[in-house]
C-alpha cells in the first residue's frame, strides 16, 4: 500500500518531494522532544496549498493516517511521525504572501519562520507580537497548532490572538477559509477551534497574521534577588499596580548556572533568583510605569537592578533567557522540558513544593518561566547513566503537573499536549470533558487519520455515542481503541 502511495504522491509532487529511503526518513523521527521517536513510512515536501490538499486526498484514499510537521521544534511530540503514515512537512512552503501595512495584516504560507514575519513588517513600522523561544527557526504552521506564546504573551497574547484566518486542508482533503481578513467574521469560531488543535483538525496552508505597530519606547530592566520568592512578590506587586509589562520572566540560580555556562550572560552573580521586565509603548507611560517597577523590585528585595541603555545591551539580557533550555545540556547530561500553568500569585509555594520534590527524589530542578502569567518551564535535570535516575525524574515530572492542577492551573501553557501530555489529560478533565472534545475531533476527522495518537490518552471511535456500551467494538477488540 505504502509503495502504491509513493508513486501516487511522486506523480503528484514530482522526483525529489517524496522521501521513502530508511536513513533519510530517519531525519524526521522526532521533533524537539526527542524523547519519543518514530521512523514514518513516507515524508513528503509540498510547495503549495493545492498540492497538500492532493497529498492529503491521496492518504485518505489509501486509508493512511497523516501528520504535518514544520520546522519540528515542537516540545510535546505533537509532529511526532506514524510509523505507517506519511509525513507532510511544510518547511519549503516560506513565501511571505503580502504585508499589508494599511490594514494591519500579513498574509503568510505555513513554512515562514517567525521571526521574518517581523523582518518584513519592521519597515513598515510593524511586528509579529508573539515570540517563542524559538522564534529564530520556528514556523508560523507550527505556531499555530500549537497555539505558541513567548516571552511578551503577558500583554500580547498568544498566537491564537494574533491570527484572523487560515487556509486550511481538511482531514478529507478539502481546501477550504476559515476566518478572513475581518477582526471578527461571522458564525461559529471554527478558526478558534483549529487554532492550537495540534493537527488534529487539517493542515494550514496559508495564515492571515495581525501585525501589531512597533511601540514607541522598549525599555528593559534585569533585578537579582536572593530568592525565587523574592523575585515572585516583586512579579505580584508589579501586575498588583496595575502595570502590564510586555513580559516578565524569571530564571532561578540553576538556569543561571546553565546560562552563563552556555553564552556567558553576565547575569549578577550568586542571584538566587532574576527577572528581566520589559516595558513597552508611549514615552510618557513607559516611563513612569518603569519607574515603579524599579522601585517594586527594590521595595521586594533586589540586590541589583540592571538597566539597559540600547539595543545592544537589552539583546544581552534577553540572551541568557532565550537559551536557557538548550544551556541546561551545559550542567546536565539529559532533561525533562516541562511545562505547566499555575495561578501568579500561587508561584512562591508551588517553586519551594517543586524544590522539595527534587531534594525527595535526588534530582535537580531548573526554573525558567514566564512569571507574569504563572506559565512555568521546570527543567528536570538526570542522567539516563544512572540506574533509576530517569525514572526519578518522571516521576517529579509528573508530581509538578499534579501541582499546576492542585493550584488550580493547567497541564500545559504553550507547548502543547501531543504525544507528551496525553496521559495527564484524565487528570484534568472529566470523562465527559473528554467525550465532548473527541467528538469535535470526530466531526473534523471522522476518518481518524490526521495526526491520530495525540491529545488524548486513548481515541474515539468516531461514529459511537458517548458513554460505555455492551459489547466490544473490533478495534478496541485488537486494542488500538477504547470505547469511554
Amino acid at each position: 500500500m505504502i509503495d502504491a502511495l509513493a508513486e501516487k504522491l511522486t506523480a503528484v509532487l514530482g522526483p525529489g518531494r517524496v522521501i521513502s529511503d530508511r536513513q533519510r526518513l530517519r531525519t524526521y523521527e522526532c521533533d524537539g522532544l526527542a524523547h519519543y521517536k518514530v521512523i514514518p513510512a513516507l515524508v513528503v515536501l509540498p510547495h503549495t496549498a493545492e498540492e497538500c490538499a492532493a497529498v492529503v486526498k491521496a492518504c485518505v484514499g489509501a486509508g493512511v493516517p497523516w501528520v504535518a510537521r514544520g520546522s519540528g521544534t515542537g516540545l510535546s511530540g505533537g509532529a511526532l511521525p506514524h510509523a505507517d503514515g506519511v509525513l507532510v512537512v511544510t518547511s519549503q512552503m516560506r513565501e511571505i504572501l503580502e504585508v499589508s501595512p494599511a490594514d494591519e495584516r500579513a498574509v503568510v504560507q505555513p513554512g515562514v519562520i517567525n521571526l521574518h514575519v517581523s523582518h518584513a513588517a519592521r519597515p513598515h513600522g510593524y511586528y509579529y507580537a508573539p515570540d517563542p523561544s524559538s522564534q529564530q527557526i520556528c514556523s508560523i504552521g507550527g505556531n499555530v497548532a500549537e497555539n505558541s506564546g513567548g516571552a511578551h504573551c503577558l500583554k500580547y497574547g498568544f498566537t491564537t490572538n494574533h491570527v484572523l484566518g487560515a487556509q486550511v486542508v481538511t482531514p478529507d482533503g478539502d481546501l477550504v477559509m476559515l476566518g478572513g481578513r475581518a477582526p471578527d467574521a461571522p458564525g461559529y469560531d471554527l478558526l478558534g477551534a483549529f487554532v492550537g488543535s495540534e493537527g488534529t483538525l487539517g493542515l494550514a496552508t496559508e495564515v492571515t497574521v495581525r501585525l501589531v505597530r512597533l511601540p514607541e519606547v522598549v525599555r528593559t530592566l534585569l533585578a537579582g534577588f536572593g530568592s525565587t520568592d523574592q523575585a515572585g512578590a516583586a512579579t505580584s506587586a508589579i501586575i498588583a499596580a496595575g502595570v502590564v509589562p510586555a513580559a516578565i520572566e524569571m530564571m532561578d540560580a540553576l538556569a543561571i548556572e546553565a546560562a552563563e555556562a552556555a553564552v556567558h550572560c553576565g547575569y549578577p552573580e550568586g542571584a538566587g533568583a532574576v527577572l528581566v521586565v520589559e516595558l513597552d509603548g508611549p514615552e510618557a507611560e513607559v516611563e513612569s510605569q518603569f519607574d515603579q517597577v524599579v522601585r517594586m523590585c527594590r521595595e521586594n528585595g533586589a540586590t541589583e537592578i540592571r538597566i539597559a541603555a540600547d539595543d545592544t545591551e537589552r539583546a544581552l539580557i534577553w540572551k541568557g533567557r532565550k537559551s536557557a533550555f538548550a544551556a541546561v545540556g551545559r550542567i546536565s547530561p539529559d532533561y525533562i522540558v516541562q511545562d505547566g500553568v499555575i495561578p501568579r500569585t500561587a508561584l512562591p509555594e508551588v517553586l519551594r513544593r517543586i524544590g522539595a520534590l527534587a531534594t525527595e527524589k535526588g534530582v535537580r530542578v531548573a526554573n525558567v518561566f514566564h512569571a507574569g502569567d504563572g506559565n512555568l518551564h521546570p527543567l528536570v535535570l538526570f542522567d539516563d547513566t544512572v540506574p533509576g535516575e530517569a525514572d526519578r525524574a518522571e516521576e517529579v515530572s509528573g508530581a509538578i503537573i499534579d501541582l499546576c492542577i492542585e493550584f488550580g492551573g493547567s497541564i500545559t501553557g504553550e507547548h502543547g499536549v501531543g504525544m507528551d501530555k496525553s496521559k495527564y489529560m484524565p487528570r484534568m478533565f472529566t470523562d465527559d470533558d473528554l467525550d465532548t472534545m473527541q467528538l469535535v475531533r470526530c466531526a473534523f476527522d471522522p476518518l481518524g487519520l490526521a495526526n491520530p495518537g495525540k491529545i488524548y490518552p486513548t481515541p474515539r471511535l468516531c461514529g459511537e455515542v458517548p458513554g460505555r456500551h455492551k459489547g466490544a467494538h473490533r478495534l478496541q477488540e485488537a486494542g488500538v481503541a477504547e470505547v469511554f
